[in-house]
């Protein structure tokens, strides 16, 4: 990363949804993580709730934060694995306007290959923005949320990152 000092850090207001049948918010500790990382990185931590892996609860979910001008990105954890019950996917696919950012998929499993080898091919991991908002799914694993977070999200979540980042996009994202 390259961070140009000359500009003044913009921070963006984050949800932070758990996608999970069994977490509390006393046991949510991928949540607990991205909090934390969103806080000390200097942005405004907007919301945080958790919602069981239904794609109807987690759309609705989605288009209520999408549609809440205080929300710029949404960051969730979760739901991205192969099983059944994993929809998050499945979810952002209902998400009216929905473009892709198949980038940050490829990306993420690049840098979880090197943290949990061949193993990250189970994952499912995919971002796309929506009426301007961002939206990253991260798998629910602790190691997961780190990589997505350390590895992509702080830099392109930072206005000051060069040559290139998400949130100088953001003004541009409803044009037409």
């Amino acid at each position: 990363m390259a961070i140009d000092e000359s500009r003044t850090f913009a921070p963006i207001n984050i949800a932070i949804l758990t996608v999970s049948d069994t977490r509390t918010a006393a046991d949510d500790t991928s949540g607990d993580i991205l909090a934390a990382r969103v806080k000390d990185a200097g942005h405004h931590l907007a919301a945080r709730t958790i919602v069981k892996d239904d794609a109807a609860l987690l759309a609705t979910q989605f288009n209520n934060w999408i549609d809440d001008s205080q929300i710029d990105a949404i960051v969730s954890t979760g739901g991205t694995g192969l099983t059944g019950r994993d929809v998050t996917p499945e979810a952002l696919s209902r998400i009216d306007g929905g473009r892709d950012i198949p980038g940050f998929g490829e990306l993420f499993r690049w840098l979880s290959f090197k943290t949990i080898g061949t193993s990250t091919v189970q994952s499912r991991a995919c971002a796309i923005v929506a009426r301007g908002t961002y939206i990253f799914a991260l798998p629910g694993s602790n190691g997961a949320v780190r990589d997505g977070w350390d590895g992509i999200l702080a830099e392109q979540l930072d206005n000051r990152n060069r040559p290139c980042n998400f949130v100088e996009l953001m003004p541009r994202l409803k044009e037409k």
